[in-house]
């Protein structure tokens, strides 16, 4: 039966060395299950209800990714479309979690019509390197911005907006311990270094009584709280369309991204350097995000982090849909996730910014058309507190830079349009 369905021979592999690659590529991202449920929490949404979804969803889209498009890929709500859900969407801008919820469904669902229509592959290719190189950038910059805040290094200054809080207060080197034990454990090659610290720093919490003791398994809780609580009563109103695009963007670039890598250290790539049954992945991932959506959880996307299983020989859909099967399991630890402190988050954000900022090293650093919409992008996300006004305004500032720079053939149809609909966006909201 396997064989049938995963073409294991044909891929030149067996179900041990697929379930391996599975298990690999769990434990670099189960992080997400302690992650997740504790930023959207500070949404004003239920604890146990958003670990559920994000179990389910995750599950959702890794056996979908498994069974339809046969790729060792795993999905799972994504880093930084969760900090923007709630700390810009819902906490700044002041829009309801529901109504959130209902952006998501939207760009889950536009997503799906991407894909179905094939857009995707020609929207990909009009927008510029620089825009996607800075966008990661600036996510990565807005998570290690919501980590630190969350745990106390970074405080409100009336004098210079922000400073440092107490380096002595417990909060804070625990967020110093949680950093550098990702960091150490990385360096020693620990597939599971992010989980790992977590649970270390969770642990020291515990035993210096800063955290409750409240158990490990149980059986799950209630869905119920976020099930079908899309609001979307406002959703298209100017203000909320540019965070329909933000989510759209960002997962767009997070699953096209993570396909290519995860293909080229595959040598999944057909002869003309294209991933054969690329339209199923972007299926698989925008039915997982309309699921999540439904369920009570943020945008779920392709995790980079299946480069790690398919290092450890994962080829086919199976590793896939071992890492939804693990993703099952996880629903019976919710109390052991209910116990993970801000603090224990700190450094698997941080780690996680330094992935997305690793890119920048792909920017033409002597042109300064291509350099300056890369910082515009990468510093105006975390500075403005969101994902949606970066987006935006590197995008305008990418094409007036080109355009006044004399390098207007630069800027594509499809960058043109979008500058001036951000443009209109700004005049008139």
């Amino acid at each position: 039966m396997l064989e049938k369905l995963f073409k294991l021979s044909e891929n030149r592999t067996t179900a041990r060395q697929e379930v391996i690659a599975g298990c690999t590529t769990f434990l670099t991202m189960a992080y997400i299950i302690f992650v997740n449920p504790a930023m959207l929490a500070d949404a004003g949404m239920d604890h146990g209800a958003v670990f559920v979804a994000t179990c389910i969803a995750a599950a959702i889209g890794c056996l979908m990714m498994g069974f339809i498009a046969n790729y060792p890929i795993a999905l799972a709500p994504g880093m930084g479309l969760n900090a923007f859900f709630t700390y810009a969407v819902v906490l700044d801008m002041g829009h309801s979690w529901e109504t959130a919820l209902a952006a998501v469904f939207c760009s889950g669902v536009l997503f799906m019509i991407l894909s179905l229509l094939k857009v995707r592959e020609w929207l990909m290719n009009a927008i510029p390197t620089a825009l996607r190189t800075g966008i990661a950038g600036g996510i990565g910059l807005f998570l290690a911005l919501i980590g630190l805040k969350n745990a106390g290094v970074i405080v409100d200054n009336p004098a210079t907006l922000v400073g440092i809080g107490d380096v002595t207060s417990f909060s804070v080197i625990m967020a110093a311990v949680s950093f550098a034990a990702v960091i150490a454990l990385v360096k020693f090659g620990f597939k599971a270094a992010v989980m790992l610290s977590i649970l270390v720093t969770t642990l020291l919490g515990l035993i210096f009584g800063d955290v409750q003791y409240a158990g490990i398994f149980s059986a799950p809780p209630s869905v119920a709280p976020t099930f079908m609580a899309l609001d979307f009563s406002s959703v298209f109103e100017v203000g909320m369309l540019s965070v329909i695009f933000a989510f759209l963007f960002v997962d767009l670039f997070d699953t096209s991204g993570t396909l290519v890598a995860v293909a080229q250290r595959g040598n999944m790539l057909d002869k003309e350097g294209k991933l054969p049954r690329a339209d199923r992945a972007m299926l698989a991932d925008s039915t997982a995000t309309i699921a999540g959506a439904c369920l009570g959880t943020s945008t779920t996307t392709s995790f980079v982090e299946s480069t790690a299983g398919v290092a450890a020989g994962g080829r086919t859909g199976l590793t896939a849909v071992t890492v939804g099967l693990l993703f099952i399991a996880c629903l019976f630890i919710s109390p052991l996730a209910g116990m993970v402190p801000a603090y224990a988050t700190t450094g698997a954000l941080l780690y996680v910014c330094i992935l997305m900022l690793s890119g920048l090293q792909q920017v033409e650093w002597d042109d300064i058309t291509e350099a300056a919409p890369v910082v515009i992008t990468t510093i105006m996300m975390p500075l403005t507190f969101s994902i949606a006004h970066g987006i935006s305004i590197g995008f305008i500032s990418y094409a007036a830079i080109k355009v006044l720079s004399g390098k207007a053939k630069d800027v594509s149809p499809a960058v043109a349009i979008l500058a001036l609909l951000f443009i209109a966006k700004f005049a008139f909201s």
